[in-house]
């Protein structure tokens, strides 16, 4: 299951995005310093109690207005509402209940989610304004919270309300021989129509206007091969040409979309080649740590000779250079042109980011590789490594124990990673390895 959505709405500066870096506080959002990566900030992860959802800041509505950057902001917010699974409607006390507050409500209440009331710039301590009370005007089915998202007063009570509306996944989701597979890529690369075509049926609306698919669309398929539910993302753009804020939510949902994936195709417009945008997405899928299999659609109206598939390989390669491990196949959703081997590759990179390697195996490869490439040095001080272990699947993590993390070069983690795709595989699924410092004797604890 994925994280509970929680979106904050309400009209124009009544502190949305302040209670928003409130509830985040110190805690890391989405949005990542790593090279090749873009995510978009009206995001974030977020925690209380031990429970975590995503949380969502959102333009102000402005429920009448005839602006036309405003109509984006409300049909942005409508689709938060929509993407949401609980909503928190934020009023000003300050402003008092006013008639934009009562057409939101009304909006609000269709969409049939859990609304939580919250009533901000109550900023002094002890007896509660006047104007507060006029909020239960609205008719919901909590009392309004009343709170400063200044000074954090009041944000332990919406937190609790938070997660007390979230449906969480308790326990490890049994296995149900699904396997969940994200389609990414520009808009336009053919995402729809590729599963049209694995589909044989026509499931999405597919059009020749980048951007026809604003939200994640699940396709469930049961064949020969398997039972896969297809997501079909929104094309992720550029972040300079993400400028209304309606795209931004189709943004939102495609990265939550690979979050939730076993498996995500790439697509890649075989015509256009590959483009700095396409490494971004990539690059989204590779941190995620999600299996990846890079897709060459329109393939069909390329004009080849011998040296094209190795050619644009190369160029794959070079460009996707920190992740050698997908596998990319070459095909055409307009003809059928070999879409339907996607499955197998799918079935194949699931099946890699499953596997799971005993302590003694590893350890017998740990020590073949460090015998052939001792480890590195520096001013007399040599890396001893003690044993490795795997800790985990989806993706393959594994934990060295060794004397100094600072010896343990990228250079010779990388070397150690070769060594375990050579005898062990993982094709197609991007591993992990952390590295553990322990005392000079590896019965020691670690450090």
């Amino acid at each position: 299951m994925a994280k509970p959505i929680v979106a904050v709405v309400g009209r124009p500066n009544v502190g949305k995005s302040t209670l928003f870096n409130k509830i985040i506080g110190q805690r890391r959002s989405i949005v990542e310093d790593t090279p090749g990566v873009t995510r978009d900030r009206i995001y974030a992860d977020a925690e209380w109690g031990s429970k975590k959802f995503v949380l969502i800041d959102t333009g102000g509505i402005e429920p009448k207005a005839d602006d036309t950057i405003l109509k984006h902001m409300r049909n942005q917010a409508e689709i938060a509402v929509a993407t949401a699974d609980v909503i928190v409607f934020m009023c000003d006390v300050k402003a008092g209940l006013v008639a934009d507050d009562k057409d939101i409500a009304v909006m609000l209440k269709k969409s049939g989610k859990p609304v939580i009331l919250c009533v901000n710039k109550v900023d002094k301590v002890g007896e509660l304004p006047y104007e507060y009370y006029e909020f239960f005007e609205l008719g919901f089915d909590r009392d309004p919270i009343p709170m400063s998202s200044l000074h954090g007063t009041g944000s332990g009570d919406l937190l609790d309300a938070i997660v007390e509306e979230c449906v969480f996944d308790e326990e490890e989701a049994e296995d149900d021989g699904i396997i969940n597979v994200a389609v990414i890529g520009k808009p336009n690369a053919g995402k729809s129509s590729i599963i049209n075509r694995m589909c044989g049926e026509e499931r999405m609306i597919v059009s020749d206007i980048a951007g026809t698919t604003r939200d994640a669309v699940d396709t469930r398929v049961e064949n020969s091969f398997g039972v896969y539910n297809f997501i079909d993302t929104a094309g992720i753009r550029r972040q300079s040409k993400v400028e209304d804020r309606i795209e931004k939510f189709s943004v939102v949902r495609a990265n939550m979309a690979v979050e939730r994936a076993d498996v995500c195709l790439l697509m890649i417009d075989g015509v256009e080649g590959i483009t700095d945008q396409d490494e971004k997405i990539a690059g989204i899928a590779h941190e995620a740590g999600k299996p990846t299999i890079i897709v060459v659609n329109k393939w069909d109206a390329v004009e080849k000779d011998n040296g094209t598939v190795k050619a644009f390989t190369e160029k794959i390669r070079t460009a996707l250079s920190y992740m050698p491990y997908a596998p990319i196949i070459f095909v055409s959703a307009l003809s059928g042109q070999r879409v339907m081997n996607i499955y197998s590759m799918v079935n194949d990179v699931y099946e890699e980011t499953c596997k799971r390697i005993s302590t003694g195996m590893l350890n017998d490869v740990l020590n073949e590789a460090t015998t052939r490439v001792q480890p590195p040095s520096d001013k007399g001080k040599r890396l001893k490594i003690y044993y490795m272990t795997q800790i985990s699947t989806r993706p393959p993590t594994f934990v060295i124990f060794c004397n100094s993390e600072e010896l343990f070069h990228f250079s010779y983690r990388r070397y150690i990673e070769n060594c375990l795709r050579n005898t062990f595989g993982f094709d197609g699924t991007p591993i992990k390895i952390i590295v553990r410092q322990k005392g000079d004797n590896p019965e020691g604890g670690v450090k």
